[in-house]
């Protein structure tokens, strides 16, 4: 069945960077689109960064616009999330996710319902 598994995650200072990875297994990794998402303490989770199949597309949030890069290796069967610049309220757990189901205008108008699969997540805390 389908896996994914972050990493990657871990304490940093603001204006630091860190790069997440996540590993796909059981699935044919380049029929799905890619996404991190997050979810802050006590907050809502949010989509972040998302990537279509080849790479060629990308789409991101207000909040890390600049900043973040999303990014995919077809070979490797993974996906990464270089993050520059970043600030106490990066602090999240992050998560990865996959869809095979929508078209990439689909996954931009609504994220948060397109993506069906899930990684355990990695935590994300910066210090100020």
């Amino acid at each position: 069945q389908v896996a994914l598994v972050e990493s990657g995650g871990g304490l940093v200072q603001a204006g630091g960077s860190l790069k997440l990875s996540c590993r796909a297994s059981g699935m044919t990794f380049d029929d799905y689109s890619m996404a991190w998402f997050r979810r802050p303490p006590g907050k809502e989770r949010e989509g972040i960064a998302s990537v279509n199949w080849s790479g060629s597309m990308t789409h991101y949030a207000d909040s890390v616009k600049g900043r973040f890069t999303i990014s995919r290796d077809n070979v490797k069967n993974t996906t990464y999330l270089q993050m520059n610049s970043l600030k106490p309220e990066d602090t999240a757990m992050y998560y990865c996710a996959a869809d095979s189901r929508h078209s990439w205008g689909s996954i931009i108008a609504d994220m948060d319902s397109a993506f069906n699969y899930w990684g355990q997540g990695t935590q994300v805390t910066v210090s100020s």
